[in-house]
C-alpha cells in the first residue's frame, strides 16, 4: 500500500516499472504503447523482438532503456466485447500478473495506465473499478506502492452518482451562505463574525437571538452588550490539561474497534513506513489527507471524526471542496478510501493517504 491516482504522463513517471498496455505482438503501436516505445528508444523493440509476443491477460518484463524506470512490464488487455465474453476476467489478470512479476524482480513503485480504456473500447468506469479492485486485491499481502495514472480528471469515474454529490456540495455551500449575517451598509453577506469588541472599553459584544433576528430583517443596530469573559487560566494549568494527542487516540481506536494495525493502515491507504512512525511518535503530527484516511478506516462517524482530526489541529468546513466530499461519503457510510479518492480525483482534489 498505497494505491495512489495521478494525472501525468506514463513515460515520464520515476518508477521502479512501468506498464505498458501493448499488444499481443508486443512491437509497439497507438496510444499508450506507441508513447513508451517512443520515449524508451529503439532498444525496447528490439529486446520485445525475442519475447515471441503475449496472450492477453499476461504480462512480460523487459529494460526500460530511456524511460525513468528500471523495467516496462507489457500487458496485452481484452477487446471489449460487449462484456460477455470474459473480459472481467482477463483485465483483472493483467493486473494481477503485472504486480506479480514488479514483486518477482523486487520493485517497490509500478506505475499503471488505465489498461484496455482506449482503442480497446473497455469502458473507463468498468476499467476503473476492476483497476483498483485487482491492485488493491494484490496490496493486501504486497508492500508496494502503485501508481494509476490517468491524463485528466476523467468525469466517468462518478458515473451516475455525480448528480448526488453535486446537490449535496450545493446544499453545503448554501448553507453556509445563509449562516452568514447580512450587512446593510455594504449589501452584502458579511465574512466576519457577528461578535465585536468595543474599542473604548475593550469588551466583547455579541447579539442575542432576537438581535440577529432583528438585524438581518433590516432593523437599526441594537446596543452593545457585554459578553461575560471565561476566567482566566495561568499557562502551566492550561498545559496539564492538555487532551489526548493523535497518535495514542488512533491507536485506542484501532483497539476499540478490534482491528488490527496492518487492517487500519491498509485501509487507509497509509504505508507501513508512514504508520511506524506515527505509532512511535505519541506527538506525531500527521497531514489531515492522513488523519481522514484514518477516521474513514475507523468507519468513525462525523462527529467521530471531527474529534479526531481536532486532535491533529484539523477541522472537517463547509468552506472547503474536498472536505464537503468526505463529509458526504461519511453520512453516506462510503467509508473505502479508494472509492473517496475516485470522487475526490474527479472532482480535483488532494487525495486521501500516503
Amino acid at each position: 500500500m498505497p494505491l495512489l491516482l495521478v494525472r501525468n504522463d506514463i513515460t515520464k513517471m520515476t518508477v521502479d516499472a512501468i506498464v505498458n498496455a501493448a499488444n499481443p505482438s508486443l512491437l509497439g503501436g497507438g496510444g499508450v504503447d506507441g508513447a513508451i516505445h517512443r520515449a524508451a528508444g529503439p532498444e525496447l523493440l528490439a529486446e520485445c523482438r525475442t519475447l515471441g509476443g503475449c496472450r492477453t491477460g499476461e504480462a512480460r518484463i523487459t529494460g526500460a532503456y530511456r524511460l525513468h524506470a528500471r523495467y516496462v512490464i507489457h500487458t496485452v488487455g481484452p477487446i471489449w466485447r460487449g462484456g460477455g465474453c470474459g473480459e472481467e476476467h482477463l483485465l483483472r489478470s493483467c493486473y494481477r500478473h503485472s504486480l506479480e512479476l514488479a514483486a518477482d524482480h523486487g520493485c517497490e513503485t509500478v506505475a499503471f495506465p488505465l489498461i484496455s480504456s482506449g482503442v480497446y473500447g473497455y469502458p473507463k468506469g468498468d476499467a476503473f473499478r476492476v483497476a483498483t479492485e485487482a491492485i488493491a486485491a494484490f496490496l493486501e499481502d504486497h508492500d508496494l506502492t502503485v501508481y494509476l495514472v490517468l491524463f485528466d480528471r476523467a468525469a466517468f469515474l462518478l458515473g451516475g452518482e455525480h448528480d448526488a454529490v453535486q446537490s449535496f456540495i450545493d446544499d453545503a455551500y448554501a448553507e453556509t451562505e445563509l449562516k452568514k449575517p447580512w450587512n446593510l451598509y455594504s449589501n452584502r453577506w458579511a465574512r466576519e463574525p457577528r461578535e465585536t469588541l468595543d474599542e473604548d472599553t475593550g469588551e466583547l459584544f455579541a447579539p442575542s437571538a432576537l438581535e440577529d433576528a432583528c438585524y438581518a430583517a433590516g432593523a437599526p443596530e441594537p446596543a452593545k452588550r457585554p459578553k461575560t469573559a471565561p476566567k482566566s487560566q495561568d499557562l502551566e494549568t492550561m498545559l496539564k490539561g492538555l487532551d489526548e494527542g493523535f497518535s495514542r487516540t488512533l491507536l485506542r481506536l484501532i483497539d476499540e474497534k478490534g482491528m488490527t494495525d496492518v487492517q487500519c493502515y491498509k485501509r487507509a491507504n497509509i504505508s507501513r513506513k508512514l504508520f511506524s512512525k506515527i505509532r512511535s511518535d505519541p506527538h506525531y503530527k500527521p497531514s489531515k489527507t492522513t488523519a481522514v484516511a484514518f477516521a474513514l478506516a475507523l468507519e468513525l462517524t462525523l462527529p467521530e471524526t471531527q474529534s479526531l482530526l481536532s486532535r491533529a489541529g484539523f477541522t472537517l468546513s463547509h468552506s472547503y471542496l474536498g472536505d464537503v466530499i468526505i463529509e458526504y461519503c461519511i453520512r453516506e457510510k462510503r467509508y473505502n478510501v479508494l472509492d473517496v479518492n475516485e470522487l475526490l480525483f474527479s472532482y480535483d482534489q488532494p487525495l486521501l493517504g500516503s
